[in-house]
């Protein structure tokens, strides 16, 4: 994969929107092929006009109209090298050979119980932050708000959100060590999140210990013609740049620079969808830490050939991600001399990064390369009218945080265990729904309770805060000793 240097490709374009006359930015607009953006100018008012120059100096015009033209060619049926593009990364993938499995052996145990006392001590030094990328909204859901308000739990009304930050407080109060909490979210979704985390004081964190930071945002353009899109006429169609904007997001916000003063040295990142994730689990933390990796990411065995989900495979000596999209039936089924899966490797989208790795990352003005996706997007009309279309009519852009898997000097692939610690809400319905998730949590929580001698009815749903047990050992524990009571997991 490339990297993108941005560092100054809109320097020129954005002195002259700012300290030209009106006529002059005109020009430069013509000169890029997008002088529509201020065809409704004299209908603005003085706000309005201000706020489309902002909006028009933010977009990175030579990057949108680099991107895009390549896209066009890549598309052309002239163009055989590309259009085999996918089928020819497919064909040359391996299976991922630097993994470390779930533990079996005696061995095995051995090898993650010293790991997890080299994470146990990571947390207890407060050498970890979270980073949670918060940017989307449940619309797939029917939840028109930030999907980490979407209530989860089981037996509870415990949104996403709240479930993360009683698992962060529950490890401070575990190791000791402060562990800061990275909350990436969108121009969609920041005002109500940051509204919301402070209606519920924060679920018991320090405020001063949180820190809401905004992914950047780009405009979609005319499929047919690159032209940028307008929702009314004046505003641009914008949209988040992918959780890959993470990268140039915590320079800018000035995160890294807070996080080293910090003495935060690992990032814990994941996606707000996921309640069942192991919150800074040690032994992933400290697998990475003892492979000395800069980005280390869990993975789980597909449950099909065909599951959506993007696979780790090995390209030409270094990690790369191929997204099932890229996979057709045959492909996705292939399998190595030992009859396993070539494309078994699933990406969670939990991941461990060292802070000097984004800071290499960032330090010559890098950015993750820009994808394209085909989307319905309504937008003005030249006659000022709005079109709803009824298929694909735009190019959104987004970057991929995978992308970094190539650029990594050293980057590791550790097992999860799927059944415990990958429960998405993606769906509506089906698989990765809130119905599954929701069993998944119940699933996890019996099993803790029969272990500690519990009994509870079949008919009973059962959820364990955080802030109760952070895992079945400590959930015994308590059990035993008195200090945990049936009533604490019945909706406790």
């Amino acid at each position: 994969m490339k990297i993108v240097d941005l560092h100054a490709l809109n320097s020129v374009l954005d002195r002259i929107i700012m300290t030209s006359p009106l006529s002059e930015v005109s020009e430069t607009l013509k000169s890029l092929g997008q002088d529509h953006l201020l065809a409704w100018w004299p209908e603005l008012s003085e706000a309005e006009q201000q706020s489309l120059l902002q909006q028009i100096q933010a977009v990175d015009f030579s990057t949108v109209q680099s991107v895009w033209s390549k896209s066009q060619v890549a598309a052309s049926p002239t163009d055989a090298a590309a259009a085999d593009d996918g089928v020819a990364r497919a064909d040359i993938a391996a299976a991922p050979q630097t993994v470390v499995r779930q533990p079996v052996s005696a061995e095995d145990h051995e090898l993650w119980e010293a790991a997890t006392v080299v994470g146990n001590q990571l947390l207890s030094d407060g050498k970890v932050a979270v980073i949670t990328v918060a940017g989307g909204q449940g619309s797939r859901l029917g939840f028109e708000h930030p999907k980490g308000m979407y209530q989860i739990g089981p037996a509870t009304d415990r949104t996403l959100f709240q479930i993360f930050a009683e698992q962060i407080q529950a490890r401070k109060l575990r190791h000791g060590g402060e562990i800061p909490w990275l909350i990436m979210t969108s121009s969609a979704t920041h005002d109500e999140t940051e509204q919301f985390l402070q209606a519920n004081s924060f679920f018991g964190l320090d405020p001063a210990s949180v820190f809401l930071f905004q992914q950047g945002s780009m405009p979609a353009v005319d499929a047919a013609t690159g032209k940028v899109l307008m929702s009314d006429k004046g505003t641009l169609c914008l949209s988040p740049d992918g959780h890959g904007g993470l990268v140039t997001a915590l320079k800018t916000s000035g995160l890294l620079d807070k996080m080293a003063s910090m003495n935060v040295e690992h990032f814990f990142y994941h996606q707000v969808d996921n309640p069942t994730v192991i919150m800074c689990d040690p032994a992933l933390l400290g697998l990475h830490h003892q492979h000395d990796s800069q980005l280390t990411t869990n993975v789980v065995k597909k449950v099909s050939p065909m599951e959506r989900m993007g696979v780790l495979v090995d390209m030409n000596g270094h990690l790369e991600i191929i997204e099932y999209s890229e996979l057709n039936e045959e492909q996705a089924s292939r399998e190595d001399a030992s009859g396993q899966w070539i494309f078994w490797a699933g990406n969670t989208a939990i991941h461990v990064f060292t802070r000097t790795f984004f800071e290499e990352l960032t330090n010559d003005g890098c950015q993750l390369e820009l994808h394209l996706a085909s989307k319905k997007v309504a937008c003005l009309q030249d006659d000022g009218t709005l079109l709803e279309p009824t298929e694909p009519n735009a190019n959104k852009f987004e970057r991929f945080i995978f992308d970094a898997l190539p650029l990594a000097k050293n980057a590791l692939i550790v097992e999860g265990n799927r059944d415990r610690e990958f429960n998405p809400v993606k769906n509506a319905e089906g698989s990765d729904s809130p119905a599954t998730s929701k069993a998944a949590m119940n699933r996890i929580f019996r099993e803790w309770a029969l272990a500690a001698g519990l009994q509870v009815a079949d008919n009973v749903d059962l959820e364990i805060s955080p802030l109760h047990a952070l895992d079945e050992a400590e959930f015994t524990a308590r059990v035993a000793d008195g200090t945990l009571k049936v009533s604490d997991i019945c909706g406790g």
